[in-house]
């Protein structure tokens, strides 16, 4: 499991070094100049040089990027052109709103999801199945900003029931926890339903009837068990996708998260805030890929064995 995860570990390494090289290319051939915009028009054009030349714009890009890849190794992913402050300092600060948001709406995404899958699956065919899966395609389908709007418009507006935005208390997570949670519950759902049907055609669950089991034992404790292995996994993943792409989520609700400052960034063209919140989303799509491929491989005996005879 150890050498397993080495693996996974020094695969993942190329592929964030790419990324980066990636990241950086677009961001630093973008037409205009960070520090003009930065001035605007209260400084010279000696000035601008000026500061240009401190911050090494005007060294060769290969030269930055080498720069910029040594300083994000040591934690330093420069400093923001329009707060002044360190882009680590800013991510790291806005990072429990995001975390708190991720979490809320995983579990929104694991409490609507694996029930109506298995409800799906045992009641397949059924008006049940089609009113699941039916919620499920549209929690998929319905773009992020308009669940948010039509949420907000009927809970805060119309029956006044929960703030409209602003992080000040639990009550103001609620909503965009559901607008987050929705389209990954979609996904779960989807994928415990055909997991678990895909389980109930096997042998074993037809010996488990044949012994007279009842319906909810046969399901709960044998197919159940097998046809949740490939869900826990994709939940990793999951969890990542959500800390990374709160970005609209948080900015329609005003949550002081890493997507916020991303919007802000973009918004106000700060480079290095933006090149910083980017990439630490990337490294956490990465990790839960990570995480994901190790959950599998401990859940699936059958993953294991072809692990020991690699090795």
């Amino acid at each position: 499991m150890l050498m397993f995860a080495i693996r996974r570990i020094l695969v993942s390494i190329p592929v964030l070094i790419g990324i980066t090289a990636i990241l950086f290319v677009m961001l630093n051939v973008v037409p205009g100049d960070p520090v003009a915009l930065m001035m605007k028009e209260h400084a010279s054009a000696d000035v601008i040089a000026r500061i240009r030349a401190q911050m090494h714009l005007d060294d060769p890009l290969l030269t930055r990027y080498l720069r910029f890849l040594w300083d994000a190794l040591h934690g330093d992913l420069g400093t923001s052109i329009k707060l002044n402050r360190s882009v680590t300092t800013l991510i790291l600060t806005a990072f429990p709103a995001t975390l708190l948001l991720a979490g809320c709406a995983a579990v929104v995404s694991w409490i609507i999801g694996i029930p109506a899958g298995i409800l799906s699956a045992v009641r397949r065919d059924s008006l049940l199945d089609h009113f699941f899966m039916g919620f499920s395609l549209l929690g998929v389908s319905m773009p992020i900003f308009w669940s948010a709007l039509l949420l907000q418009y009927i809970f805060a507006l119309k029956l006044k029931w929960l703030p409209v935005s602003g992080f000040y208390g639990w009550k103001y997570l609620i909503l965009p926890a559901i607008v987050l949670g929705w389209s990954s519950a979609g996904v779960i759902a989807r994928l415990t339903r055909s997991s678990l049907l895909e389980v109930m055609r096997h042998d074993y669950i037809r010996t488990a009837r044949a012994k007279g089991l009842r319906e909810l034992r046969v399901i709960s404790r044998h197919a159940l068990k097998n046809a949740l292995i490939p869900v826990v996994t994709i939940m990793a993943i999951q969890v990542a996708t959500l800390l990374s792409g709160a970005v609209i989520t948080e900015a329609i609700f005003g949550i002081p998260g890493v997507g916020r400052i991303s919007v802000n960034a973009i918004q106000s063209r700060d480079m290095p805030l933006l090149q910083g919140s980017v990439l630490f989303a990337t490294a956490l799509v990465i990790l839960g890929n990570l995480i994901a491929d190790i959950l599998y491989s401990v859940l699936d005996p059958r993953i294991r064995s072809e692990m020991k005879k690699d090795a």
